[in-house]
């Protein structure tokens, strides 16, 4: 089956200067694989590789990012941020759900994206752990020059970012 990637009925997406809505299906893909990173809360790992290989796979699936020894080391670098640095030999299945979320969210920035999607970020870490990873996902965001998009209930967190739409606005028919 093949995955396409949707656009908007009416109007257009523009991220970091590309309107997203007027290139070509392949484009993209190219396009969410080298300038969109993405943290799900199912954290969409692939469990027949390990947490390395999960975090360096853009690289793997697109000739326009290159995987070299910079990227690597982005990787490691990243990987010890989170604190998983002695696990990245592991497959996700040996893994604690926190773990996961750890290799996801290091999967999301290692290719610098300009936009960041997080759906329930840190649903899986501890306190402490939440906070070092937002500090991470923020400090990541700013020298990428990205914007971070998060959905989240963890009310905690809202005060780390500059915009709050509540989605409740929406169903009463309001404006944010």
């Amino acid at each position: 089956m093949r995955r396409t990637i949707i656009t908007p009925q009416k109007g257009q997406i523009d991220v970091a200067g590309t309107k997203v809505s007027d290139i070509s299906d392949r484009a993209r893909r190219r396009f969410r694989a080298t300038r969109i990173g993405f943290v799900f809360q199912d954290f969409a790992l692939l469990n027949q590789l390990s947490a390395r290989q999960n975090i360096l796979y853009p690289y793997r699936i697109t000739s326009e990012l290159k995987l070299d020894t910079d990227v690597r080391d982005r990787a490691e670098a990243l990987a010890r941020a989170c604190g998983i640095e002695d696990k990245l030999d592991r497959h996700p299945s040996a893994l604690s759900q926190g773990e996961q979320q750890r290799v996801a969210i290091c999967l999301a920035l290692v290719t610098q994206p300009k936009l960041i999607l997080s759906d329930e970020a840190t649903g899986n870490l501890d306190p402490d752990s939440k906070l070092r990873i937002l500090d991470l996902l923020f400090e990541q965001a700013a020298n990428a020059g990205a914007a971070v998009l998060a959905v989240t209930h963890d009310h905690e967190l809202l005060p780390r970012f500059e915009r709050i739409l509540d989605f409740s606005q929406f169903r009463e028919g309001g404006k944010p």
